[in-house]
C-alpha cells in the first residue's frame, strides 16, 4: 500500500486491491469539497442562502469543513491500513499536522488582507489562531493517533462495529467532554473593546467597553455560550475570527447595549470525531472488497446518523457550525457519507471518471488551490487586468455591484 498525503493534498491514491484501478472517488470527493468552497466564498456574499447559516441552521457553505475532515478520516484508513513502525508513523503524523497547523495561520492568521486590499501583513496581537486548516490538522492528528496506536484487529471474525469499538469509544469520549464543557461550565459577564469607527476623531487609543450580561449555564445564544468562553480564555478574544456571520442577527444589533463581540468560537473537539467517523468510512473500503459490502455498510451507517441527528435537532439541540453541536455533527457526516457513497458509485462502480475529471483533479491538487483561493492570490491576479485606471477590473465591477458588506 503506497503512501499519501492524507490531508487535503493527495499524491498517490490508494488501490481497492492489488488488481484494479485506484479509488478515484476519494479524490473527487475532495475535488467537489475544494469546489463548494470556491463558490460558498465568492458567491455567498452575492448569494446569501448559500453562505454560513448565521447562527443555527444548516447552509451549503456549511458541509465545507466537514467535508474536508470527513475526506482526511477515510484517507487515514488507507495510508494507516499497515504500520511498521508506529513510532516513525507517529513523528510523520505529528509533522504533517504541524505543518499544516503553520500553513493555515499564515492564510487565515490574517496576513492576506483579502481581495478590496492589495496590502499585506498581520498583527501578531489580534492574529487568528484557528482557522479551518488549523481545525482539520488538529482532527487530523487525533484520528492518526487513534489509527495508529489503537487499530481494531480480527475483521472478519468480529465485523465493522466491534472491530474498532476502541475508536468508537474514544469518539463518544470526546462527544461526552464536550457535552459537560458545553452544558456544564459557568458563563460569567464578560466585555470586549471596541475601536471608533472614525478613528480621525478620538484618540487613537481610545475605545468603546461594552459588557455582555450572561451569568448563566447550558446557553446556547453566540454571546454566553461556553465555547466561546473558552476561546477567550485560552486563545484571547483578540485571536478570535473577527467577522462572524451572527453578528447580522437582529438581536445582535438591537442596540449598543445589546451589542455582542464580532468573535467566534472555534470547537475543534467535535470536529476531531468527525474525522474519526470518516476514518470508519475508511475502514470499510479498506478491509472489504467488494462493492455491494462497502455500500451496504456505508448506507447502513449513514442512514443511523442521519436519523440520530434529525432526531436531536427535534428534541432540542440545534444545528449549529459555530458550536459544532452534536446534531449538526451527525447530520454533517451524515452527508459526507452519503455523498461519498454516491461518488463511489458513478465513478468506481460505473467508471463514468470522464463526468468527474474535473473535480478529481481538483481533488488532487486540493491544498493548491485552497492556498491559492484562501489568499486570494487568483482574484488579485485577476485584478491585475485593467482599463484607463486600477479601479476598472472585474472583480471590483463584481464587488461594487454584487456584494454586500
Amino acid at each position: 500500500m503506497a503512501d499519501q498525503e492524507p490531508l487535503l493534498n493527495v499524491t498517490e491514491q490508494p488501490q481497492i486491491n492489488t488488481r484494479t484501478k485506484r479509488v478515484a472517488s476519494l479524490d473527487v470527493f475532495r475535488g467537489l469539497s475544494v469546489f463548494l468552497m470556491m463558490v460558498v466564498d465568492y458567491g455567498g456574499s452575492i448569494f446569501p442562502i448559500i453562505a454560513h447559516s448565521p447562527w443555527n441552521g444548516l447552509h451549503l457553505a456549511d458541509f465545507v469543513m466537514p467535508f474536508f475532515l470527513f475526506a482526511a478520516g477515510v484517507s487515514l484508513a488507507l495510508v494507516y491500513k499497515r504500520v511498521p513502525n508506529r513510532t516513525e508513523a507517529t513523528w510523520k503524523a505529528i509533522l504533517r499536522a504541524v505543518k499544516l497547523f503553520l500553513l493555515g495561520i499564515l492564510l487565515q492568521g490574517g496576513y492576506f488582507h483579502g481581495a478590496t486590499s492589495l496590502t499585506y501583513g498581520v498583527d501578531i496581537e489580534r492574529i487568528r489562531w484557528f482557522g479551518i486548516l488549523q481545525r482539520i490538522s488538529l482532527g487530523f492528528i487525533v484520528a492518526a493517533l487513534c489509527e495508529i496506536w489503537i487499530t481494531g484487529r480480527r475483521w472478519q471474525e468480529l465485523g465493522f462495529i466491534k472491530s474498532y469499538y476502541r475508536h468508537w469509544f474514544l469518539a463518544i469520549l470526546l462527544t461526552a467532554i464536550y457535552l459537560g464543557l458545553l452544558y456544564g461550565l459557568y458563563v460569567p459577564d464578560w466585555q470586549f473593546r471596541v475601536l471608533p469607527s472614525n478613528l480621525a476623531l478620538v484618540p487613537i487609543n481610545d475605545s468603546y467597553i461594552y459588557t455582555v450580561n450572561c451569568s448563566v449555564r447550558g446557553d446556547l445564544g453566540p454571546a454566553c455560550n461556553s465555547a466561546g468562553m473558552v476561546d477567550r480564555y485560552v486563545l484571547g478574544i483578540d485571536h478570535l475570527y473577527q467577522k462572524p456571520v451572527y453578528r447580522n442577527l437582529k438581536e445582535c444589533n438591537l442596540s449598543t447595549n445589546g451589542q455582542v463581540s464580532e468573535t467566534s468560537p472555534s470547537c475543534s473537539i467535535t470536529a476531531a470525531v468527525s474525522c474519526i467517523i470518516g476514518l470508519q468510512y475508511g475502514h470499510v473500503l479498506a478491509r472489504l472488497q467488494d462493492h455491494k459490502g462497502r455500500l451496504y455498510t456505508w448506507s447502513f451507517f449513514s442512514f443511523l446518523l442521519l436519523v440520530l441527528g434529525f432526531f436531536l435537532s427535534i428534541i432540542g439541540i440545534p444545528v449549529n457550525k459555530s458550536l459544532y453541536s452534536i446534531s449538526y455533527l451527525l447530520l454533517t457526516s451524515a452527508s459526507s457519507g452519503i455523498t461519498f457513497s454516491a461518488l463511489y458509485v458513478l465513478v468506481d462502480v460505473y467508471g463514468y471518471s470522464r463526468l468527474t475529471s474535473v473535480l478529481e483533479w481538483m481533488g488532487k491538487h486540493s491544498l493548491s488551490i485552497f492556498v491559492l483561493i484562501t489568499s486570494n492570490l487568483c482574484v488579485i491576479a485577476i485584478q491585475g487586468f485593467f482599463w484607463t485606471s486600477p479601479e476598472n477590473n472585474i472583480v471590483h465591477w463584481i464587488i461594487t455591484r454584487f456584494v454586500h458588506t
